[in-house]
């Protein structure tokens, strides 16, 4: 789901912004999107409300990125139905490179955080995000997952 959409109460927006933040850190050029789906009736249906969804747009197509656009993706379980915000854990996440022809590679901390795709980023782009992807599971949990 939307960013923008998730930042309902301080705590999340401020956690937002700190995403926004540690990405920026690692690639000072990006643009943050909070917005990255179209509000028609077939994406909304096909959107995880139980995820956080941010864009991030560099100015151009980058060699050591192979990318244009980097959808970031925080999926989450919630232990509360009554309190769902507070409860949030993140238990994974999902970022993927995008340029004009689609998805050109993908890096999922679910299982083995292995990167896929026909196109990967450099070692050193790759460890720059495993070591966001590694941020965000402490700014969420106060845990180092992996």
């Amino acid at each position: 789901m939307n960013a923008a959409e998730q930042a309902i109460g301080l705590d999340l927006a401020t956690k937002i912004a700190a995403v926004v933040t540690l990405f920026k850190a690692q690639f000072p050029d990006a643009r943050a999107d909070l917005k990255p789906w179209a509000n028609d009736p077939d994406t909304r249906e096909q959107t995880d409300p139980d995820s956080i969804d941010i864009g991030f747009h560099l100015p151009g197509w980058s060699r050591s990125i192979q990318s244009r656009s980097i959808l970031v993706q925080i999926r989450f379980y919630s232990d509360s139905v009554e309190d769902a915000a507070a409860s949030r854990r993140a238990i994974g996440l999902e970022v993927a490179g995008f340029t004009h022809l689609g998805e050109q590679w993908r890096l999922s901390t679910i299982k083995d955080w292995r990167f896929i795709g026909s196109k990967a980023p450099t070692d050193e782009v790759r460890e720059k995000l495993k070591l966001f992807c590694r941020q965000i599971f402490e700014l969420f949990n106060g845990d180092v997952k992996q």
